[in-house]
């Protein structure tokens, strides 16, 4: 039973078996074993390279299969992917939908609104494939891309910068796991190579009769070969991590994130706190001519130690215009206003002590 079911199988896929023939000129594999059959999207007809050159090389034409009457060019024909044309045809019309309807789940601000929106996109490739109302599916689709164009356009750009991302992240990994393999490789030669030269120089001074001292020394270069290739390990780690970390940095891109707003630049210290000292009823100037300050500004006595007759220009103008801002009678006229509000307070507060105070609270 099996084997004969076996051998029908095999039977079938024979060349000259129904499946080789061209429907159009009647041409098998086993005459010809380099044709090649193609389909068309229009209507999944499959017809011999030779027919599809002869038909349809003048222009469009209507397919020469009985009972279809679709006009066909010969720039859509291309070479069948999938055995079964029913999944060739289903797989066309999924890829054709899924070009319009390209939205992604963080479009939507709810699950429910993004598998609705899933929903029609299945109802849509359902009715294409299975012929439901097909001319109104396709004015609805058409009319769907024809209104969202621009968001298809920027859905069908970030897509593409995911694949990138996405390949870019694969080929990063597949480097790093090729300069791990290759340095396990490296330390794994090292420490065979670094146990026989062991071997070899503990038999060299067995030979030369320096048991003792032979295998201090064969333990001390042990010992740094083992630290330097620590070290080396250490370091090509270091490296591996820091590349991995601008591998990161270079291909992860999340969404969503608030805008980084950088902080202004920090102004020199004020220990004033921003209060100006600028005086307001004179300008200060760098020189003021009179005698006395003409001779000061030469006079060893007085410049010797450093002093800057601009500090006594600043301290003589202060002193002099100091008082201009002060009126002593509306400063006094204050004072006495609040001195009356405190009486007033304090006496109301003891009335109201007395008031408060029972017949039992002093006994």
């Amino acid at each position: 039973m099996s084997r004969s079911s076996h051998s029908n199988a095999a039977g079938s896929r024979q060349p000259g078996g129904k499946e080789d023939i061209c429907p159009v000129c009647k041409s098998t594999r086993y005459l010809n074993p380099d044709m090649r059959f193609l389909v068309n999207p229009e209507c999944y007809h499959k017809m011999c390279e030779s027919c599809v050159d002869r038909i349809f090389s003048q222009g469009p034409a209507p397919c020469p299969i009985a009972g279809c009457a679709r006009t066909l060019r010969k720039q859509r024909f291309r070479k069948q992917t999938f055995e079964d044309l029913k999944i060739e045809r289903e797989v066309d019309v999924r890829r054709r939908v899924a070009k319009a309807f390209n939205r992604q789940e963080s479009d939507f601000e709810t699950l429910l609104a993004y598998n609705n929106y899933l929903e029609d996109m299945e109802v849509t490739t359902f009715n294409l494939l299975q012929g439901i109302d097909v001319a109104a599916t396709e004015r609805k689709l058409a009319a769907y891309a024809a209104q969202n164009a621009s968001s298809i356009s920027a859905n069908n750009a970030r897509a593409s910068e995911q694949r990138t991302t996405q390949n870019a992240q694969t080929a990063a990994q597949k480097e790093q796991a090729r300069l791990n393999r290759a340095a396990a490789n490296r330390t794994d030669i090292a420490l065979i190579t670094e146990r026989e030269e062991s071997q070899r120089e503990a038999i060299d001074a067995v030979a030369n009769g320096q048991d003792g001292e032979g295998s201090k020394v064969i333990l001390k270069k042990s010992t740094a070969r083992r630290t330097a290739a620590e070290k080396a390990r250490d370091k090509q780690r270091q490296q591996q991590q820091q590349q991995s970390e601008d591998t990161d940095h270079a291909i992860y891109k999340i969404e969503g994130l608030k805008p980084v707003v950088q902080a202004p630049p920090e102004k020199p210290y004020d220990p004033f706190g921003g209060v100006s000292y600028e005086p307001s009823y004179y300008t200060l100037q760098s020189h003021y001519e009179h005698p006395w300050l003409d001779r000061a500004r030469t006079d060893p006595s007085i410049v010797a130690g450093g002093y800057d007759l601009r500090e006594y220009y600043q301290r003589t103008m202060l002193e002099a215009f100091a008082g201009l801002g002060c009126f002593i009678d509306e400063e006094m006229g204050k004072k006495e206003d609040s001195e009356e509000d405190g009486m007033v307070a304090t006496e109301g507060a003891a009335m109201a002590a007395v008031a408060n105070t029972g017949p039992n609270e002093g006994l």
